[in-house]
This record gives structure tokens, sequence and C-alpha cells, in this order.
């Protein structure tokens, strides 16, 4: 008896919002497997009723990817091909899709890309911010404490920081970056990528938070967010450009944690002496810096 050889794995990107992204080899390959795991089924379902693909979908988000992976890993390796599509853009980038390739490749399958939209790599086309080196951090956290502390360990990140945010919040994260990066730092608002209202916002993060309280449609939609890296030290001698850096840091880690261990943190991120971090943390506490 002949033996069937294993199915694969296709990690399809669809659409971020206008229909015709989608890829003539990703709608082959949704068209040709036997099952599609979507992290929502109905999501997906108006899609697929637009490209008149018949394929049977189970559903796989971040609540059920774990417990579902070994059925799936099973079809798999009974030759059954499947696709995974996340609700837009590119599966495991912010979205439902790593434990299970993951598990796939540790279990000697196939695992092929059917690349195509991505919102932050789309973001980052336009932005007109350096795209040499970038730092892709997805999304911040939501309780604000958590993504102060998150946002003043990347005050002297020097890549291109890009982050997704929902509407409700982008207006406290870019308050947020300029109390840990500084107002002068260049920032973009992109919203709603691909899609009708599809604007991009750029300036300052001072300018930017000063748009947002003026401009309601900035909260709406869809966002990415990117941010300039920060600026090389100086090399003459006098102030290396630590010192703006170590107050940032200081300024959103002392609101949130004991002078001692903000001072510690502090000096590791910006790459300054214990006892340098400390004094200055004594003299932002007192009010004399």
């Amino acid at each position: 008896m002949a033996i069937r050889p294993a199915g694969r794995l296709y990690v399809v990107a669809t659409p971020i919002g206008n229909l015709g992204d989608l890829s003539p080899r990703a709608l082959d390959t949704l068209k040709a497997c036997a099952l599609i795991a979507a992290e929502d089924t109905r999501h997906t379902g108006s899609l697929l009723k637009h490209f008149a693909v018949v394929t049977p979908m189970v559903s796989l988000h971040d609540h059920n990817e774990r417990q579902r992976a070994p059925e799936l890993l099973a079809r798999l390796a009974g030759g059954e091909s499947i696709a995974l599509v996340s609700d837009a853009g590119t599966p495991a980038i912010s979205d439902p899709g790593y434990a299970l390739v993951r598990a796939a490749a540790a279990a000697g399958m196939a695992v092929v890309s059917i690349p195509g939209a991505c919102a932050a790599v789309a973001a980052l086309s336009i932005g007109g911010l350096p795209t040499d080196r970038f730092c892709f951090e997805g999304f911040l956290p939501a309780r604000g404490s958590a993504r102060r502390a998150r946002l003043a360990a990347l005050a002297a990140e020097p890549r291109t920081l890009v982050f997704y945010e929902s509407p409700h919040r982008v207006i406290e994260t870019l308050e947020d970056c300029v109390a840990a990066f500084g107002d002068s730092r260049p920032a973009v608002v992109a919203r709603e990528i691909t899609k009708l209202h599809e604007t991009v916002y750029r300036g300052t993060l001072g300018e930017l938070v000063a748009r947002a309280a003026a401009d309601a449609d900035l909260a709406r939609g869809e966002i990415v967010l990117l941010v300039g890296g920060a600026p090389p030290p100086l090399e003459d001698g006098g102030d290396d450009g630590r010192g703006g850096a170590l107050d940032r840091v200081l300024a959103v880690l002392l609101a949130e944690l004991p002078l001692k261990q903000a001072a510690g943190l502090a000096a590791k991120l910006a790459g300054v002496r214990d006892n340098e971090a400390y004094k200055r943390a004594l003299t932002l506490k007192a009010g004399a810096g």
C-alpha cells in the first residue's frame, strides 16, 4: 500500500482593506486546499464568498490555537493541505498562527509562504522614515503603566519603531511617546491603509498630539504608528546625547517605580553608569532638574 505524502501548511496573506490585493496565487491556494484555518470564520467567510471559494473552514484563534494544532497536524500528516489565514494581512504577524507554524515545522511538515499584504510593511513603505533598519513592536500594552514602561525601554533604540495601535488608545499612546522620546522625534500615523479613507499624518510627536486633538479622524480606523529612532550620540567630546535620553527614561520610570529601581533600569537603557543614573534620579525627584 502506497504511503500518502504529507500535506502542506500554506500561510496565506489576505487583504488588509482593498480586496484587489488578494494575489492570484493566494486565491488559487485557498481554492485548492482541503481546509482553511481562519482567525474568524465569519470574517473570512465574507472574503471567500466574494471570490466564490467553497473550501471548508475551521476556526483558529488566540484562544484555541494550541488545542486545535494537533488535529490540524494529523490532517496534514494524512495528506491534506491547509491554508492558514488571519482576519487581515499576514498570519502570525501580531495575529494567530505562530503556534501552528512552529508545531508544523517541528513535525517536519512543509510550511509554505503565500506572501501579500502586511500593514507594518505598507506603512513603512509610505511613511518617509528610515526603513533600512526597523524594530517591529506590534501592539503596546493596553495598561498605561505597562505601556509607558515599554516605551521607556525603547527610548534609546536607534531603529525606526513600528507599532500597531487601536483607535481609542492612539492619543494616549502619542502622549506617552512624547514623555518617553521627547516632542521633537519624527513620527507617522498611518490609518486605514489600502481602504477608502487611507490617511497618512506626518510630523513630530508633539505636532501629531496637537493634530489628534484637532482632527477626530486621526483616531479612527486601523492604525500603524511609526516613530523615528533615537539620534546617534554626538562625537565632539561634549554632551554625548545620553543625558537627554537618560532624563526621558527617568521621567517615565520614576512615575512608576521606586527611585533605586528606576535608576538601575534607566542606567541600562541609557547606557550610563549606575551611580550617574542614581544621582540624576535624585535631582529629578527633588525637582531641581
